[in-house]
């Protein structure tokens, strides 16, 4: 998959790795913002106890 990633970016070697590092970055912005909280509100049930 990195190979044919690799393959279709255009440019330089240099402009590569820039673009794949700003793609990198994107990606883990739209994570954390989006998919994480949506998972963790969707998925993970809170913690609930019985006080005697």
């Amino acid at each position: 998959m990195y190979a044919a990633l690799w393959r279709i970016l255009p440019g330089a070697r240099w402009i590569k790795i820039i673009q794949i590092v700003v793609l990198a970055g994107v990606i883990l912005s739209v994570a954390v913002e989006w998919v994480f909280p949506w998972v963790a509100a969707t998925f993970i049930q809170p913690e609930t106890s019985v006080e005697p």
